[in-house]
């Protein structure tokens, strides 16, 4: 999985949070940096793990004024009772409906599994992408680099 190239405009999008509001990509230009967190499931071992190591850090991301959007193809229900029975008090993102077009748009949807890979963008202030990883699926992101990469792009 590679993802798409970086440098140029990150493709915008509009989706429902857990609460059933629209989120849209480009109303953050201009004023903060983006850390798009691509996941398969809700409620699975490796994903709860990571949505809680966000939670557990969100103050540092917070810091460097940029927002974090967690993006699954579960439904908007299912996000809700995740970030709910988990404390999750950041976007959740839903690509269900098409399903996975964003996650496909982004170059990170698996056909053969209906969901996205463990991958993550960092979107600067100008809409730009500036940085990506694409982990295996059993493999947890390396949240101390994401902050890194979201620092480079806000300092």
């Amino acid at each position: 999985m590679t993802g798409i190239p970086l440098g140029g405009p990150a493709p915008d999008f509009t989706l429902r949070d857990q609460f059933g509001q629209d989120v849209t990509l480009s109303s953050f230009r201009g004023r903060k940096a983006v850390a798009l967190v691509f996941f398969p499931f809700a409620f699975s071992g490796v994903c709860t793990g990571e949505m809680a190591d966000i939670r557990a850090r969100l103050a540092e991301f917070m810091t460097f004024d940029s927002e974090v959007l967690a993006i699954s193809c579960d439904p908007v229900y299912s996000l809700r009772t995740f970030a709910d029975q988990d404390g999750l008090n950041f976007p959740l993102l839903s690509d269900f409906w098409p399903h996975g077009e964003v996650s496909r748009t982004y170059g990170v949807f698996e056909e053969h599994r209906g969901c996205p890979t463990r991958s993550s963008y960092v979107v600067d202030r100008d809409g730009l992408l500036r940085w990506s990883v694409h982990n295996e699926g059993p493999d947890k992101r390396d949240l101390d680099e994401h902050l890194r990469q979201l620092h480079a792009v806000v300092v």
